[in-house]
């Protein structure tokens, strides 16, 4: 299998490249230059949610129609990043090099403005049934990614320019982003400083990213904030070992990358803190996530009680949780056959990643963040943890 995987990597590397990292997203529907010439519509909650969503859920790319353009994202470019750093790792060849420069310098040219700390959002404003953000609004999903790719930076290099700015990302999740307090003192971080949203997964990515700073400048405030977040989390997973996306009515599903995500964040804090006081949840969440989310056919499910829509994200976040969790030896023959199935029912012959398979009809559009990006850090990881076994 490792050819096979081999191969599609190098057909993916081939087109990213070809592309310079710029691409469509999901949700840049706003993006558009006709519907923001509209000047009533465009400022209405339900007109931006349903012109959002509109081009998300239909297959066929009409973006190039209605004047939307593809740009950089600011996580994908994190994403890259932390791909390349894996591939330095396992082989450092120049070419990796120039190409982990250039993203760091792109990164710092994203940087959203007038907060605590470096941060970072989207190319776009993105309108969701829970909040509005416009364009280059700071979230702690985005500016969590991107910190951790400059980490993994950090970890090749002992760049101080490197840790001083994932330093100052800290002090934007910790004094920009508001808190929501259960009954013991424990809180999770807002998506955004816009909004008081509770969603699990992005208060733990906050956690994670707490943590990993922590153990490197040994400073006790942060490693007990994570805590505290971690903790209100951990509160939260249900007894059969799953989280709801959110607190919110509509967030009440149960999904497979973002658990894949609160696995990772739990991991990744124990790691770094040497607190292992949540290994009971974890190991609830893992059984309940390896049992759960995928067929035996290699099949990606999305939803608990649901295949469809099987997306792309979650078998590249599968690669990571379990490499993250250290399980990716002893999960192997699953991680091949759910990647073999990918390769051969969701990868286009110009080598990107399709969006989504649905029960009638396939989004073959080549999303330069959700799709390509994270199956370029996947398959890096992939190949790294593969090249150690030989």
């Amino acid at each position: 299998m490792l050819k096979e995987i081999t191969e599609s990597f190098e057909k993916l590397y081939g087109y990213c490249s070809l592309e310079e990292y710029k691409g469509y997203d999901p949700y840049d529907g706003l993006n558009s230059r006709f519907f923001q010439s509209l000047p009533f519509i465009r400022n209405s909650h339900l007109a931006r949610l349903i012109w959002i969503q509109g081009f998300k859920r239909f297959p066929l790319n009409l973006r190039p129609l209605f004047g939307i353009r593809k740009e950089y994202n600011p996580k994908a470019l994190g994403l890259f990043l932390s791909g390349y750093c894996t591939l330095y790792k396992m082989e450092p060849k120049e070419e990796y090099l120039n190409n982990i420069n250039f993203l760091i310098g792109m990164i710092h040219d994203v940087v959203s403005p007038g907060y605590n700390g470096a941060c970072w959002g989207y190319n776009f404003d993105w309108e969701a049934k829970a909040f509005f953000q416009p364009k280059n609004t700071p979230t702690i999903v985005a500016s969590s990614f991107i910190a951790n790719a400059l980490l993994d930076a950090y970890d090749l290099f002992y760049d101080r320019n490197l840790i001083n700015t994932v330093r100052s990302t800290c002090d934007f999740v910790l004094k920009d982003l508001n808190r929501s307090y259960d009954q013991m003192g424990n809180f999770a971080f807002s998506y955004s400083s816009l909004d008081k949203s509770i969603v699990y997964n992005a208060s733990l990515l906050g956690s994670k990213l707490l943590a990993r700073v922590f153990n490197i400048t040994r400073e006790p405030a942060l490693a007990e904030e994570s805590r505290k977040s971690v903790s209100f989390c951990c509160n939260a997973q249900r007894p059969d070992g799953s989280w709801t996306y959110g607190t919110l009515p509509f967030h009440q599903w149960v999904d497979n990358f973002h658990t894949g995500y609160n696995l990772e964040c739990i991991s990744d804090y124990m790691k770094y803190t040497g607190d292992n006081s949540f290994k009971t949840k974890l190991d609830r969440g893992f059984k309940y996530y390896i049992n759960t989310f995928f067929t035996n056919e290699g099949i990606p499910k999305y939803y608990s009680n649901s295949m469809y829509p099987i997306d792309i994200h979650a078998p590249a976040q599968m690669v990571i949780t379990l490499t993250a969790l250290d399980r990716f030896k002893e999960n192997k023959q699953l991680i091949d056959k759910v990647l073999g199935w990918t390769i051969s029912n969701m990868q286009s012959d110009k080598g990107y990643f399709y969006y989504q398979v649905n029960r009638y009809f396939t989004s073959r559009i080549p999303y330069m963040r959700w799709s390509q990006a994270w199956m370029f850090y996947a398959l890096s990881k992939y190949l790294f943890e593969a090249n150690k076994e030989t």
